[in-house]
């Protein structure tokens, strides 16, 4: 399939005219992020520019990538004038962000007290080194991040017109703050099983279902053991796992997963010696 949609943009390149390009939104062509492109694109009549930040030591990069041009093309045809309000895809490589120690500390703080995964540095960094202020971060209720943050947002109207959140002012110089003060959560007060009820009502379900979400693919299917079928799973969606990679993900989650907290703690505290 030809990608017709899509720039990459060098991690020197300077982002101007945010507002005349549209809403800004982190797209990865999951199921949370594409819902809010959808509610976005048609139901609130917005243009927006969707953000990806390629990593490609993940193994669902090819896959992610894939997919958002197949939901892209679907858009297209099925919905003629997103034509025009969904503007090029902004693709930004990780592994040229400049760290920056005072991101990475503040990771390491939060993970002292809940884990949180890698890819919150990087869109932090990201957000700090190309100036972006407001993009769209699609955390949801059951995301560790929104209970992490659930009692330091704010509720504001956008300029669009909708109600979303960010981070309240009063948390400046927090580990949370320097993380996440750079994201506006529109899905912040919602959960999956919300979000599919909405999108069937609205028949954006075979949209919905063109979303990629595990980052270990096991010949082209989820493996059902990775972070995100894990909560894709917990989180009211197993139908999305084939039925034999969720009876492995039953025994993963009883019997390995447990196992993680333990073992962060005891290898965060030999690198503090």
């Amino acid at each position: 399939m030809q990608e017709t949609n899509i720039r990459v943009i060098p991690s020197a390149h300077a982002i101007v005219g945010i507002a005349a390009r549209g809403v800004p939104l982190l797209w990865t062509s999951g199921w949370d992020s594409t819902f809010q492109l959808l509610r976005l694109l048609l139901k609130h009549r917005l243009p927006v520019t969707p953000y990806y930040l390629e990593d490609p030591t993940r193994a669902s990069t090819a896959t992610e990538r894939r997919s958002i041009q197949r939901i892209t093309d679907a858009l297209h045809e099925r919905y003629p004038e997103t034509r025009a309000l969904l503007r090029p895809l902004q693709v930004f490589r990780v592994a040229e962000l400049a760290r920056d120690p005072e991101v990475g500390e503040a990771l390491r703080e939060v993970r002292s007290r809940v884990y949180i995964g890698s890819q919150y540095e990087w869109l932090a960094l990201f957000c700090r080194q190309h100036g972006l202020d407001g993009i769209e971060l699609s955390v949801h209720v059951d995301d560790k991040v929104q209970a992490l943050l659930a009692d330091k947002v704010e509720s504001f109207e956008t300029g669009g017109g909708y109600r979303s959140h960010r981070l309240g002012p009063g948390h400046a110089g927090s580990a949370e703050h320097t993380l996440f003060h750079h994201f506006g959560f529109p899905l912040f007060r919602i959960d999956k099983r919300q979000m599919q009820r909405e999108a069937g009502e609205a028949g954006w379900d075979p949209i919905m279902d063109m979303t990629w979400f595990c980052h270990r693919p096991l010949n082209g299917k989820p493996c059902g053991a990775c972070a995100p079928c894990v909560y894709t799973i917990e989180e009211g969606l197993a139908w999305r796992v084939p039925r034999s990679r969720r009876m492995l993900s039953f025994f993963y989650r009883k019997l390995a997963l447990p196992l993680k907290p333990p073992l962060r703690a005891a290898l965060a505290s030999v690198r503090r010696r």
